[in-house]
């Protein structure tokens, strides 16, 4: 079950405190801007984000890049009126910091009818405490708002008492967690941050692993990561000409009556052409995406 080919390559935090930054994400190549009300501004800038991140998306200029702004929590003195503007500012989700259960949601889901929200209007949750891990699969079915997952694997990190390594062997259990209870009910999920910005190496191995998981793309702190995401989370050109062969010849199998097939010495039925739907619909809404924004770069 997927709700959407959408391409979320690359997902980048921007600090909604500066508006340089914010003028300078129109630019880039990020399939997902985040606008950040939460981590990237200190307590006594919030209320000046906030106003910026609306007037941002009002403004527009953002091309078919999908925009999100990730609010305060309900339980700060931010939250509420967080939710309270970004209800009707036009973005396309709100994220919500430290999604832990159900309640959360809703009372988030809530806030926002209360002030007039579209029914377009979805809710991304941060997955990034040990609850969160184990409420997952309720989280992920709270309400039909919900689209995505985001992992925060640093804050998981700093719970679990685990450390960061190159093969993130200590997440790998609740990142599957996330990952079955995202699947199961249709939503997109993307992978943690990778902190270490020189790095590069260790970005790229990330990226495949999480490619090989199953995410559909990565949230990134620094525009110069953002080509090597989107690379890496792009289906490859091999992979989309065998996509487009699987699917014209299991056509022609199943007019002459013919339910399975064997392509290049692969047995192919059912479930490899429903992947290789997934796959070029992908590929052909990066095209879109990319074409509708030649002013991208990084």
């Amino acid at each position: 079950m997927f709700r959407s080919t959408r391409p979320r390559r690359s997902a980048l935090y921007m600090p909604a405190s500066n508006q340089r930054a914010l003028d300078k994400a129109k630019t880039l190549a990020a399939d997902v801007l985040i606008l950040d009300l939460e981590d990237a501004v200190a307590p006594d800038a919030k209320r000046d984000a906030r106003a910026q991140a609306v007037a941002a998306v009002k403004d527009g200029g953002y091309g078919e890049r999908e925009v999100v702004i990730r609010v305060n929590g309900l339980n700060t003195p931010w939250g509420y009126a967080d939710l309270a503007a970004v209800a009707g500012a036009g973005a396309d989700a709100i994220l919500l910091p430290k999604t832990e259960n159900v309640e959360s949601v809703r009372q988030a889901e809530t806030v926002l009818a209360a002030n007039g929200a579209p029914e377009a209007l979805s809710i991304w949750c941060m997955m990034e405490t040990p609850r969160a891990m184990l409420n997952a699969e309720s989280i992920a079915g709270a309400s039909p708002r919900i689209a995505c997952f985001v992992m925060g694997t640093s804050d998981l990190a700093k719970d679990l008492h685990a450390r960061h390594t190159r093969e993130r062997l200590p997440l790998v259990t609740s990142l599957g967690l996330c990952l079955l209870a995202a699947r199961a009910y249709g939503l997109a999920i993307l992978d943690g941050v990778h902190l270490d910005l020189e790095d590069a190496e260790g970005f790229a191995l990330a990226c495949e692993q999480g490619v090989e998981m199953g995410f559909d793309g990565k949230t990134l702190i620094h525009p110069k990561t953002i080509a090597a995401a989107n690379r890496v989370f792009a289906p490859s050109a091999e992979e989309v000409a065998f996509s487009r062969r699987v699917i014209a010849a299991h056509a022609e199998a199943m007019a002459q009556g013919r339910g399975i097939l064997v392509l290049d010495g692969k047995l192919i039925e059912n479930l490899h052409v429903l992947n290789a739907r997934r796959i070029v619909e992908l590929a052909d809404a990066i095209v879109a995406l990319e074409a509708a924004q030649p002013a991208a770069a990084g």
